[in-house]
């Protein structure tokens, strides 16, 4: 297992590109099954999960044609479904929760589907009951068999239906969309997700031919119809890549410049940054941290302690709340951190506090964090990723650090950010692979 070697306490400086969106991409590859036309995807991120996504395809008889690694074209038009049913399906899988993307697309257009027991992060519970539930009320069957470990879905008479979700859940939402754009007559799904990456399917399934309208809202409806055609796409850059760079330069005091950050897709991301006190600003659609030696937590208005939470679109993604608390640690000021969405995504604090960081870990879902305003810098330590955003935060602790820290485990950080160490030391930080 690779590890990264970084000596911190560096000042970067200059421009970094974020990669295309990693929850985009496991949603728009899964929705090249729907058709067997030609489906073109640029700006596609290079990293472990998406990969191994592709390659499931290929093994399914997917033809897939790659000029350069950031653009595919996929013509799904002699799809062995059968593979989705063996071992070597069920071992590859279990490694990448996207797999279950597929289930939605075959549905729509092969009337099966076959899903593995999921696999990915060990971030707590993520069930998979929105999915099962909204495809059961299209009309899909299915029957868990615990002798293979799979679970089969019948649905030779997919039917439109009215639904609302328990969860806003957007692999939930965005299989749902996939199995229901080709059910007889009209679907309407409340309480369905908003994300940008949801949006961007939508608006893609338009292109190939779907009819969904309500896109952005919660309240989506969508007309059924017999066929979808091939589109081209290009993947919105990650929003979770840009957080993650924003977090850094504040943290190492660098000046950097994001570079096509998507700004209009961001969301509340910039301003809970500016909340813990870090300058930025926009120009065009780069986002520009200048080197700050100080950056103070806000309160709210009546002085009390500033809380940053976790919600569903358009509220602030879980995925940056790993960040946000490594980042509050050097501020000036204390903020409450609740990540209300997954829980042990705070497992990770440990690390921090061997690292010099003064964090209260309340319960598996809130820490306090007192910022220490730079008096006392983090010391390097051995540490080990446990997932993909507490990894690149731990990574954005241990560039800030006085000293040596050694990152185990680093497969989780490649499988969300694609040539992360390269990247960094290009803005001058000194990270290798060991």
């Amino acid at each position: 297992m690779n590890s990264f070697e970084v000596t911190g306490g560096k000042k970067l400086s200059g421009t970094i590109i974020p990669q295309g969106a990693k929850n985009e991409a496991l949603q728009i590859i899964s929705a090249v099954l729907l058709t067997p036309e030609a489906v073109t995807i640029s700006n596609i991120p290079d990293i472990l999960d998406v990969n191994l996504l592709i390659e499931l395809l290929q093994d399914m008889g997917v033809k897939v044609d790659r000029p350069e690694r950031h653009t595919a074209t996929f013509r799904a038009n002699n799809v062995n479904i059968d593979y989705l049913h063996s071992e070597a399906f069920r071992s590859k899988s279990g490694r990448l929760r996207g797999s279950v993307m597929f289930a939605g697309p075959m549905l729509a257009r092969f009337k099966k589907a076959f899903i593995p027991k999921p696999g990915g992060d060990k971030i707590g519970r993520r069930r998979l009951d929105t999915h099962i539930v909204g495809f059961e009320k299209l009309g899909a069957r299915f029957t868990y068999h615990p002798e293979d470990g799979f679970f089969h879905l019948d649905a030779s008479n997919l039917q439109g239906c009215y639904m609302m979700l328990d969860e806003p859940s957007v692999t939930g939402t965005a299989n749902i969309v996939m199995a229901a754009v080709m059910a007889k007559g009209e679907t309407t799904i409340y309480n369905a997700a908003c994300e940008p990456y949801l949006q961007q399917l939508c608006r893609m399934l338009n292109r190939m031919g779907a009819k969904i309208s309500g896109i952005g809202s919660n309240l989506l409806v969508i007309q059924g119809v017999d066929e979808l055609g091939g589109t081209e796409h290009r993947m919105l850059p990650d929003m979770i890549e840009v957080g993650s760079f924003i977090g850094l330069a504040a943290m190492t005091q660098s000046n950097i410049r994001i570079k096509g950050a998507g700004i209009e897709h961001l969301g509340v991301i910039p301003e809970k940054f500016r909340q813990l006190g870090i300058a930025l600003s926009f120009e065009g659609d780069d986002i520009l941290i200048p080197a700050q030696h100080l950056y103070e937590i806000q309160t709210f208005l009546d002085g009390s302690v500033l809380t940053v939470y976790d919600h569903p679109w358009p509220g602030f993604t879980p995925d940056l709340i790993s960040i946000v608390l490594v980042v509050a640690t050097q501020a000036k000021g204390s903020v409450l951190i609740h990540q209300k969405m997954f829980e042990s995504r705070l497992f990770f604090v440990d690390k921090l506090i061997d690292m010099g960081a003064q964090i209260i870990l309340c319960d598996p879902h809130r820490a306090a964090v007192i910022g220490l305003a730079r008096e006392q810098q983090l010391r390097g330590i051995t540490m080990s990723s446990p997932d993909i955003r507490a990894g690149v935060a731990l990574l954005i602790a241990a560039l800030s650090a006085e000293g040596k820290s050694i990152i185990q485990n680093i497969e989780q950080i490649d499988r969300g950010y694609q040539y992360i160490d390269q990247r960094l030391t290009a803005l001058g930080a000194e990270i290798k692979r060991v």
